[in-house]
């Protein structure tokens, strides 16, 4: 009998994927595309919805044909960048606007006005997160009272407001499903943690209409079916998750207290909290890790918005390099960074800074200082960054013992390196680091019922990994560590 295949669509902030798995969650194929990036101001960035479908049909199809037909595969699984909006014509099934992407800053002084009026304790309670741009709902109601599109299509009911999880499905399915899954509903700041579906007095206090939003769903199950003309016959959709979850759960974090990095375009740190809702006295985010039959198990999290989009714009905007693999030749042709400091806020600071007004610097430059101690303190940025979460997640009683990493930066040996250093906690690399897209595949298998339980999926799909253990001198890691909160204080 031919052993079933899992479809995942991986659609990420730079370039969207397709790729086959086995249920024992061997790669057979992966097909890439990527996506434009589009910065209309200063603190504005929006994607292309039309050119998201479209890439990610097209890799899909490929796929498809690879495994040899529709028939060949058992379920598809998705992961998408969270908190980014897509807005759309419910008749038509047609974008209204561009997408305001997570990494967008526009709604930063609607969220001040909120602080200002004493609503972000109560959101923060509700939702577990905080009054930050951010998050999907006040981009919501941006677009809502300024895209006149968007405007009009509420009020006759035409509107469809989802992140792209939601937009994907309902392509998928030529609109026959509008549903999000809890891990994504659980980053718009319209879902209270404990609320099965949307929190009416949120929505108020954001102005978005219910109306307008898609139902929320398990993260695995018979949660829809495509089309049966987009690849010749329908095929399950069993699995979905926000990118950071599917990939704590593509690391096998799967109890409580055990924690993940991914080091992608931002850094995202997720520690598994079980049953138990997160609450954060440090500027850490509650959020729902997974929701499986009707039952959330939650994470506590923490979000660094640039990570590996620093070295995507030192190649392309600085031509300081011209991949970013070089990035770890350079770090290791010189000693240290010279005093060179990259304060990496192209995006504002994330946690637990929360700083939408701050903007990138590189300071301590002198004659001596080269490109490569550039490059080398944007790798250390990366290190510090984590371990400024490190700290906060400390705080509020969840000490990091092993930090398993993921995503494309992860493959560089001196940056994970460096995180054992100045962390001073064993690093765990997985020999296969895009666990986003396997943590996607072990849901969807789980909801076609390949597996009975994550568990029995992880057992079966996660392979071993490589640690990486402190070494940094206990000096040079005081003086870096000191040097790096001089440079923040400047801000």
């Amino acid at each position: 009998m031919t052993e079933p295949l899992i479809l995942v669509l991986d659609e990420g902030t730079t370039s969207t994927r397709a790729m086959l798995f086995t249920a024992q969650g061997k790669l057979q194929g992966a097909a890439q595309e990527q996506l434009a990036q589009h910065y209309p101001r200063t603190g504005w960035v929006e994607h292309d919805a039309r050119e998201i479908w479209d890439k990610t049909l097209a890799c899909a199809r490929a796929m498809v044909a690879q495994a040899g037909g529709a028939e060949r595969i058992a379920a598809i699984g998705i992961t998408n960048q969270r908190e980014t909006v897509v807005a759309w014509d419910k008749a038509r099934g047609e974008p209204l606007c561009r997408a305001v992407v997570w990494q967008d800053r526009r709604t930063a002084e609607f969220c001040a006005e909120l602080r200002a009026a004493g609503h972000e304790e109560a959101v923060q309670e509700k939702t577990g997160l905080l009054l930050d741009p951010y998050f999907s709902g006040t981009k919501m109601r941006w677009l809502l009272g300024n895209d006149d599109a968007v405007a009009e299509a509420a009020r006759e009911g035409r509107l469809a407001l989802g992140t792209v999880d939601s937009w994907l499905v309902w392509k998928l399915t030529r609109g026959r499903s509008f549903i999000t899954d809890a891990s994504n509903a659980s980053r718009t700041q319209l879902l209270a943690l404990e609320g099965a579906s949307w929190d009416p007095a949120l929505c108020d206090l954001l102005g978005v209409p219910i109306s307008a939003l898609p139902a929320v769903v398990d993260n695995a199950g018979p949660l829809a079916a495509t089309h049966p003309d987009l690849f010749g016959a329908p095929i399950p959709i069993t699995g979905m998750a926000g990118d950071q979850q599917a990939a704590t759960i593509g690391q096998g974090c799967l109890a409580p207290g055990e924690t993940k990095a991914t080091f992608g375009t931002g850094a995202f740190v997720l520690a598994n909290k079980g049953a138990a809702i997160p609450r954060s006295a440090n500027r850490l985010l509650g959020t729902v890790l997974h929701q499986l039959g009707g039952r959330r198990h939650y994470a506590l999290e923490g979000s660094v918005f640039v990570a590996g989009s620093l070295f995507q714009w030192l190649r392309d905007s600085l031509q300081m390099i011209v991949s970013a693999p070089e990035s770890e030749e350079l770090a290791r042709s010189v000693p240290d960074s010279a005093g060179v400091v990259v304060i990496p806020a192209l995006s504002g600071l994330g946690a637990p800074h929360w700083r939408a007004d701050a903007r990138a610097a590189i300071t301590g430059l002198s004659f001596a200082a080269t490109r490569a101690h550039v490059v080398r303190a944007a790798l250390e940025a990366i290190s510090h960054q984590t371990q400024d979460l490190a700290a906060a997640f400390a705080a509020d009683g969840a000490e990091w013992t092993t930090l398993r990493i993921d995503g494309g930066m992860s493959s560089n040996d001196w940056l994970a390196q460096d995180l054992a250093g100045l962390l001073q906690v064993s690093v765990v690399r997985p020999d296969f680091v895009e666990t986003t897209a396997l943590g996607a595949a072990m849901l969807a298998a789980l909801g076609a019922g390949l597996y009975g339980s994550l568990a029995e999926a992880a057992a079966a799909m996660i392979g071993s990994g490589e640690r990486f253990e402190p070494g940094m001198d206990d000096a040079v890691r005081q003086r870096r560590l000191a040097g790096w909160q001089a440079a923040l204080a400047k801000l």
